[in-house]
């Protein structure tokens, strides 16, 4: 999908986790948890997806995610200080390509900011990390908040300190897009790093050139 052009000088660029910055954890996670539970993907997600939204929010606990999820399966809590967090762990594959573009945008005088809907095991994980190059860190289970709700985005832009017009965000859900577009951020919806790297140039974005001022002098990188 083409970026919508923006009309103002972009200054700020928001990005997803899961889906963007990294592959999809989704299925593996399902994968994993059912194994862990001994039964189908298909029944774990059903009980999984009652409670999911809820344990996003930070509304409960990872104790009380699994209490919930185990009393609908029928089956004992897990053994595991953290199975989400190990779940979450062995799905993880991080997108080496897109990370660096984070970094060469920090560099070259953009804002940054993650915008993810996740769960506390998931960003103590992100955390441990410790990836260069992001000013904003804004994770729905901190936030009682999720994609596409417009006080999630509100909050991500107004620790950027950038309004919706002169930022960027980029998801590979198309309801989550839908929902900065409402706020009229400029929005990518992702489909590879390429595509992705393209529509930023597209927006007069360039990661790999230090950025000019309206009045033509290069803009030093942040420290």
């Amino acid at each position: 999908m083409e970026a919508v052009l923006a009309a103002k000088k972009i200054e700020a660029v928001i990005f997803d986790w899961g889906g963007v910055l990294i592959d999809d954890p989704r299925p593996w996670l399902m994968k994993f948890c059912a194994k862990a539970f001994d039964i189908s993907p298909e029944e774990y997600v059903e009980a999984h997806i009652q409670f999911l939204e809820r344990f996003q929010k930070g509304l409960i606990s990872e104790e009380v995610f699994w209490r919930k999820v185990c009393t609908g399966l029928d089956r004992p809590m897990p053994s595991r200080p953290s199975l989400w967090g190990q779940a979450f762990r062995a799905a993880y594959v991080p997108r080496k390509q897109m990370f660096d573009l984070v970094a060469k945008l920090h560099d070259a005088g953009y804002k940054t900011a993650l915008l993810s809907n996740t769960e506390t095991p998931a960003m103590e994980f992100f955390h441990e990390l410790k990836y260069p190059g992001f000013d904003v860190l804004v994770f729905s289970c901190a936030e009682g908040s999720a994609k596409p709700e417009p006080k999630i985005y509100e909050t991500t832009l107004d620790r950027l300190g950038s309004q919706p017009s002169r930022t960027v965000f980029i998801d590979d859900r198309p309801s989550f897009i839908e929902g900065a577009r409402q706020l009229e951020i400029q929005t990518i919806l992702f489909e590879s790093i390429d595509q992705v790297k393209d529509n930023l140039a597209r927006l007069g974005i360039m990661a790999d050139r230090p950025r000019v001022s309206i009045d033509g002098l290069r803009q030093p990188a942040k420290e």
